[in-house]
């Protein structure tokens, strides 16, 4: 759905986008994580034909960009930088003004396909008020509502939940769980850590305009090669294993042994009360820390792409 090779992007000396090649495929729900300034907005405007690459290719639908924009955007619904409107104008006129301006042949069930979209994105239809009364997040709603006017293939979004409050980011990853499911592949944008985690199947980072991971979540998230337990009887497990566990609550320790089968028979042998066991995995924190901690090292390992530039918020 999305592949780049070597896309890159200069603004005179600075180099914003630093030679990266995205995959993202068909049924994917893709995260696209960066810290605020690493590069991504710029990247998701390349993709869209918005800015120009300094070098490199772009493929969008299997078609390239931007010479065929004309035929791959019409089923690409996009959300970039924060909703544009009319702000005298109710949110129903400024999505007529919008599908107005697509491709010709929409206009049957206009005004049907506005309400479904606004209601789907939990606005009010009827509401006739202008766009200058709404609230950052009535706003990011109703530019999620023009990106899935013409019920598009591939959803490109940039940081979709901003302004949202907890309920409203519920909903958001609700909806496009379910968009996916109907078999809309997704792109989003993010800096946050937590919703990618709860939300993507596949993940790339991007730190300073580099991408050093990229993979399927559950990959990056795989066994550390230690155990978790919980035991009411911390304090004896760890005297038991000196220098191999370590408290990180107060009746929870991490083991450093993978075998948990062999953890569970020692400490039962001991009469060590073993109420949960199960080996350690990463978090999305943990593998964003571990691809973007060293500037000095910067790697791209064989299955991943990622690149920060300010601080990764974890909710």
């Amino acid at each position: 759905m999305i592949r780049t090779r070597h896309l890159t992007k200069r603004f005179g000396a600075v180099c914003a986008v630093d030679d990266i090649d995205l995959d993202v495929r068909e049924g994917d729900i893709y995260g696209f994580l960066g810290a605020n300034g690493s590069g991504k907005t710029t990247t998701v405007r390349m993709l869209l034909g918005l800015v120009l690459a300094t070098g490199g290719e772009i493929r969008l639908l299997g078609q390239p960009m931007p010479r065929s924009a004309r035929q791959v955007l019409p089923q690409v619904g996009a959300l970039v930088e924060g909703p544009a409107a009319y702000p005298h104008l109710s949110g129903r006129a400024n999505l007529a003004l919008f599908d107005a301006a697509g491709p010709a042949g929409l206009r049957r069930g206009r005004r049907q396909r506005i309400a479904d979209v606004l209601d789907q994105v939990g606005l009010d239809p009827g509401d006739r008020r202008g766009v200058r009364t709404y609230s950052l997040g009535m706003r990011q709603r109703l530019g999620l509502a023009g990106a899935l006017l013409r019920a598009p293939r591939l959803l490109v979004l940039d940081e979709p939940t901003n302004g949202l409050d907890p309920q409203g980011i519920h909903e958001v990853r609700e909806l496009l769980l379910g968009l996916n499911r109907a078999g809309t592949t997704v792109f989003l944008s993010s800096h946050l850590l937590g919703e990618v985690e709860l939300l993507c199947t596949r993940v790339g980072v991007l730190d300073r305009g580099a991408l050093v991971v990229q993979d399927r979540l559950e990959a990056l998230r795989g066994p550390t090669g230690r155990t978790l337990v919980r035991t009411p009887d911390a304090r004896r497990a760890l005297d038991l294993l000196p220098g191999r566990a370590t408290a990180v609550e107060a009746d929870r320790l991490v083991v450093d042994d993978g075998d948990a089968a062999e953890v569970n028979r020692l400490l039962v042998s001991q009469g060590i009360r073993v109420r949960e066991l199960a080996p350690e995995r990463r978090d999305l924190e943990q593998v964003v820390l571990e691809a973007t901690g060293d500037p000095g090292e910067r790697h791209t390992r064989a299955a991943t792409d990622v690149e920060p530039d300010d601080e990764l918020v974890h909710p």
